[in-house]
């Protein structure tokens, strides 16, 4: 009846509010954000500086976990933050293939 639960309140409630911030939501608020300054910046009614403001802070947002990453890897070099170069080419560029001429089109 009292057994300790298999994890803490606390730990998933921090978890939760850490997939909000950085997950769909907070994406879908930053593309609004910044549609809506977009437009203020555009009508005059925001300053420049200020809707730069605005998407800085929903770029450094959406990057936190790459930012907080990047940072224990220079902080701790001895560990792999997970963060590095891609080991697989998805699609590797070549030339392309000569067009065929086209006919008259008279």
């Amino acid at each position: 009846m009292f057994d300790r639960p298999a994890t803490d309140p606390l730990t998933g409630s921090v978890d939760w509010l850490t997939g909000t911030l950085t997950g769909d939501l907070a994406a879908a608020i930053s593309v609004l954000a910044i549609a809506f300054v977009g437009f203020s910046m555009l009508t005059g009614h925001i300053a420049i500086r200020r809707g730069l403001q605005v998407i800085v802070g929903c770029f450094v947002l959406l990057g936190a976990p790459v930012i907080a990453a990047g940072m224990l890897g220079l902080l701790l070099p001895g560990t792999q933050a997970g963060i590095g170069p891609a080991d697989t080419v998805v699609y590797e560029a070549g030339p392309r293939e000569p067009l065929a001429p086209v006919g008259d089109m008279r």
